[in-house]
């Protein structure tokens, strides 16, 4: 049994970082160092209230799924049926950890696992003693072998410190955890599509409902829960809902990571409240490489609707990025300058949509690869403006009308960058003398250009 301090009756200061404080300390991933870093003291505040006290400063909190769709985490705690109802306390319920990151531009969970492993163990006990449950499962990509040695090995170490198991901190309650590896499919991180792959069948969303806090793992009570949603748990419960809430906006409260990349001069996660800007990130990052300016940007990964430099001063919540005509999704910030085309870059998010369709359902199925040969058709300057209708129709038989968010997302590139850029659309068809393609050297764009011979 490993000595865990009391909770203290002080909150630690209201001061980012807090998720990433730690990772730049000397084997920041074993236990002895979490513990040391006021580790597992969330989890022993928890074990002294009663599960639906947990969830209700979950609650209280205001913390928000950080895994795209923004939900807030008590509430899908809460759905969990308990007592007499059915699908009670005599039904087994699952705690599920989607790890499955693979939204293009995100990565901002695999570093948390790799450098605090033990947050997000903690933040899981303190879950599934929240909404009953007895058995919890990690699903990681399992290409990212690295992390899925580290987790295995951060749960070998809870075990044999009394964390988890028959009595966690000689409390009472069980739980024991599983990290799975997946095979690698972007459609796994699709809730249930995860939970069909868990089950041992092929990765495919389910027609909902039932929902999986109905019938999710196992046709049991299930929580689906991303991977910081569940590593920022341990904080709220060391330090109180008042305490989360003092960071952030009031509709979007907290903390979260930001994930940048691209043509930036340093890309990185940065932890920064909700409700920053991009030109605040950007500042922090370095600024856009030498000699270059922003053109277009993704808020939340490539399945967001672009933005352009004109929502350089979009608030990053929830709602400011909503009311400005997209989604903060997973807060994968995506920064392209003026050397980049649009069109080429559409191209290359249709040609991952299409690879990565599971092919359950028609409009994504055929949907999918129709769109992706019509942007090879309008990038080799080889279509018209009939085409751009045509994308269009083809488009909006997709969106909102497939079995799952890929439909959606697969869409939403093409749809704001017509928007925003259809004027570059139309410089690939032929003109003046134009023999029609690309107008974009595609050696400028890269953001290896000063290995390959000297940046530009």
């Amino acid at each position: 049994m490993i000595a865990v301090g009391l909770p203290s009756s002080t909150p630690e200061p209201a001061e980012i970082p807090v998720l990433s404080r730690h990772w730049d300390d000397p084997e920041s991933w074993t236990l002895p160092n979490y513990v040391r870093q006021h580790g597992y003291r969330g989890l022993k505040a928890a074990l002294r209230m009663p599960p639906d006290e947990v969830t209700d400063v979950v609650k209280a909190s205001g913390l928000r799924g950080r895994g795209g769709a923004g939900f807030p985490v008590g509430t899908k705690w809460s759905f969990i049926p308990q007592g007499d109802v059915p699908g009670g306390d005599d039904t087994p319920h699952y705690l599920v950890v989607n790890a499955d990151e693979s939204e293009p531009g995100t990565c901002k969970d695999m570093p948390l696992m790799l450098a605090s492993p033990h947050m997000l163990i903690e933040g899981v006990v303190i879950a599934a003693y929240a909404i009953r449950a007895h058995r919890a499962f990690i699903y990681v990509r399992g290409e990212v072998a690295s992390v899925v040695r580290r987790l295995r090995t951060a749960v070998d170490e809870a075990y044999d410190a009394g964390l988890l198991g028959d009595d966690v901190l000689g409390s009472g309650f069980a739980l024991d955890v599983v990290v799975h590896a997946g095979a690698g499919a972007y459609i796994c991180g699709e809730e249930t599509a995860l939970l069909d792959s868990l089950e041992g069948r092929r990765g495919q969303p389910r027609l909902r409902p039932p929902f999986p806090a109905v019938a999710g793992l196992y046709a049991s009570p299930t929580v689906v829960n991303n991977v910081e949603s569940i590593a920022s748990v341990p904080s709220i419960l060391r330090n109180g809902a008042d305490w989360f809430r003092s960071f952030g906006t009031e509709k979007s409260p907290g903390f979260t990571m930001y994930s940048l990349s691209g043509h930036i001069a340093r890309p990185g996660q940065y932890e920064a409240p909700l409700g920053v800007t991009l030109r605040e990130l950007i500042d922090r990052a370095g600024g856009m490489r030498p000699g270059h300016t922003l053109k277009f940007w993704t808020p939340g990964g490539s399945s967001t609707p672009i933005f352009t430099a004109d929502h350089l001063d979009v608030p990053l919540d929830y709602e400011g990025v909503g009311e400005a005509g997209s989604m903060l999704g997973t807060k994968a910030l995506q920064i392209f300058d003026d050397t980049t085309c649009v069109v080429r870059t559409v191209l290359r998010w249709s040609e991952f949509y299409a690879h990565e369709s599971c092919g359950k359902c028609t409009p994504c199925r055929e949907g999918t690869y129709w769109m992706k040969q019509m942007m090879r058709r309008l990038e080799a300057g080889d279509g018209t403006e009939d085409d751009l209708v045509t994308l269009t129709d083809i488009t909006d038989s997709v969106v909102g009308k497939s079995f799952c968010a890929l439909g959606d997302a697969s869409g939403a590139p093409i749809t704001s960058s017509l928007a925003h850029f259809r004027d570059e659309y139309l410089a690939h068809f032929p003109h003046d003398g134009h023999p029609g393609g690309c107008p974009f050297d595609p050696d400028a764009a890269t953001v290896f250009a000063d290995v390959q011979g000297g940046a530009r």
